[in-house]
């Protein structure tokens, strides 16, 4: 692992706090196993509630929609 200073001129100590950190971090991301995606309740699946296809409108539809009668 390279890490490169790009601004600035940290101390010594500055440096190693930094790279302390991100060693931690490298460390502890490794031994955390991979995120799994938990299952779907039944209650909370669209398809259950969408059974059935609703009929297509018809060319005058829109009509129907705004106004009365």
């Amino acid at each position: 692992m390279t890490i490169k200073v790009v601004r600035g001129n940290p101390t010594p100590e500055e440096l190693a706090a930094a790279l302390t950190v991100v060693r931690a971090r490298a460390v502890t991301a490794s031994e955390e196993p991979p995120a799994t995606e938990a299952p779907r309740d039944a209650w909370s699946d669209p398809s259950r509630i969408a059974t059935t296809r609703l009929p297509q409108p018809g060319p005058l539809s829109w009509t129907r929609t705004y106004w009365p009668g």
